[in-house]
């Protein structure tokens, strides 16, 4: 909690802080819990490893209270062990309360922004730290606005592949190494490691700086990934329909992605090969789906020489 609360990035203002002696607390949920029904006597479904909110309504109920029922109330409460408490729009904190923070060595934060303003903030910041995340070998590219994660051996031609499509005005995101984070509700974002972020490696030519070369229109520093390409030589190609229908999926932190795999041949262009699949990903996303809409005209066909 010590770490959250004294973050610069969390962009909200505090006011005064009670029960330090709990700020060593660990938080490990990303969404935050209004302690409303817990004030009332009504603790199930009160998560202690959640950040607690305690806004105009609640301190407004505590209010209609006598200084032994707010006591024993909050006692109740915060024994529970919580990580902290959270008291918004500046409002004074009761003597009950900051007695009983002290007493179960529980953090409570006073903060002046308003309600909203901090559960948004709040889970924004969580969702950011407690995010899953894994690195893996590959190249990002954003093409025509679809994240296309390349993968493959060593050697296949990933960062070569990338490097032709910076050319024809798309855009790296991530070279060698990238790292993958999950996001609501169920996205997987790349993004470079911070010593490679711009830079490319090209056999021959060995590390160049995408954005000195191309300019800034020619990187972006994270993007959704919404395709996984599969680079493989001819002799490791899976087995796979030819028309297209049936799609293949690589799962990333929980997330299916829908996969590719484009077998490498000499003097196949395979960033042009790549900027279909993406439009044809944009194509799909409005409706269209090529393969099937063949796969319909044929049975459709057969069904009518059928009955004629």
């Amino acid at each position: 909690m010590r770490e959250l609360f004294a973050d610069a990035k969390l962009g909200l203002s505090i006011v005064e802080m009670v029960g330090r002696q709990g700020d060593s607390a660990q938080v490990i949920h990303n969404r935050i819990q209004r302690v409303g029904l817990a004030l009332a006597g009504h603790f199930h479904g009160v998560v202690p490893s959640r950040v607690q909110v305690c806004g105009e309504t609640e301190i407004s109920y505590l209010k209609t209270m006598t200084s032994e029922q707010r006591s024993a109330a909050l006692g109740a409460f915060l024994a529970l062990q919580v990580c902290s408490v959270v008291v918004t729009g500046g409002l004074p904190l009761p003597e009950e309360m900051i007695e009983q923070a002290e007493r179960n060595r529980c953090l409570v934060v006073r903060i002046s922004e308003r309600t909203g303003h901090v559960i948004q903030a709040i889970e924004g910041y969580l969702d950011e730290r407690l995010a899953p995340r894994m690195q893996l070998h590959g190249v990002l590219v954003d093409v025509f606005g679809v994240g296309m994660l390349l993968l493959g051996k060593s050697g296949i031609g990933k960062s070569e592949c990338a490097l032709d499509l910076v050319l024809r005005g798309h855009r790296l995101v991530a070279d060698d190494w990238v790292l993958c984070d999950f996001r609501h509700p169920g996205h997987v974002f790349g993004a470079p490691a911070s010593l490679l972020r711009h830079l490319i490696e090209v056999r021959g030519l060995g590390i160049l700086n995408v954005k000195t070369l191309f300019g800034v229109t020619a990187v972006r520093d994270r993007k959704r990934i919404d395709i996984i390409v599969r680079l493989c030589s001819a002799t490791d190609e899976p087995e796979q329909e030819r028309l297209g229908i049936e799609d293949r999926f690589h799962e990333l932190l929980g997330v299916k992605i829908r996969e590719i795999a484009l077998p490498v041949r000499a003097g196949r262009d395979m960033a042009a090969i790549v900027e279909i699949a993406a439009r044809d990903e944009l194509s799909r996303r409005a409706g269209h789906h090529s393969a099937k809409e063949f796969y319909d005209t044929i049975e459709r066909r057969l069904q009518h020489e059928g009955n004629s």
